[in-house]
C-alpha cells in the first residue's frame, strides 16, 4: 500500500543517514564545516531536481513491540546505527541513487548513508495476493 496519492514519474529511493551525532564526537569546528557541506550538498540536490523531500530526525522516540505493544525507549541516539535523518530522491536508477549517496559529506566524519528503493506495494502483501490468486486458481481447477 503506498499513502503517496500521486506517484511520481521518476522511481523514488530513500537515503537513511546513519551515524549523525556528530556533536558526540566532533570539536566546534568540525561539526561546523560538515554541517555547512551537507547543507550546500542537500541544496544542490533540490536545485537539481532530484529531491523531493529531506528531514531530520529527533534523537529521542520510543519503540512499539511484540504482541503486547510494549512501548520503549528508543532510537538511542548515542547508537551509530540511529537514523538521524533521510532524504527522498526521485532519480532514474539505483546506481544513481548511490552515486548521489557516495558524495553526502557526513561520510568524511563517520556517518553512512543507507540507500533503499521506495516501491508500490509492500513484498509481504505481494506474497499473501500471489498466494491467494494461486489457492483461487486452484480451487477451480478441483
Amino acid at each position: 500500500m503506498s499513502v503517496n496519492a500521486t506517484p511520481s514519474a521518476l522511481p523514488e529511493y530513500l537515503l537513511l543517514l546513519r551515524g549523525t551525532q556528530l556533536d558526540q564526537r566532533l570539536p566546534l569546528h568540525e561539526m561546523q564545516e560538515a554541517m555547512g557541506k551537507f547543507t550546500e550538498w542537500v541544496s544542490s540536490l533540490a536545485l537539481a531536481g532530484k529531491l523531493k523531500l529531506a528531514q531530520p530526525l529527533s534523537h529521542d522516540g520510543k519503540i512499539v513491540g511484540n504482541k503486547e505493544r510494549t512501548v520503549s525507549d528508543g532510537p538511542f541516539a548515542e547508537s551509530k546505527e540511529a537514523v538521524g535523518g533521510y532524504l527522498l530522491l526521485t532519480v532514474e536508477t539505483i546506481e544513481e541513487a548511490i552515486g548521489i549517496a557516495k558524495e553526502c559529506p557526513l561520510i568524511d566524519w563517520g556517518s553512512s548513508v543507507e540507500v533503499r528503493p521506495v516501491i508500490q506495494q509492500c513484498p509481504t502483501m505481494q506474497i499473501v495476493g500471489k498466494r491467494l490468486a494461486d489457492a483461487a486458481a486452484l480451487s477451480q481447477v478441483s
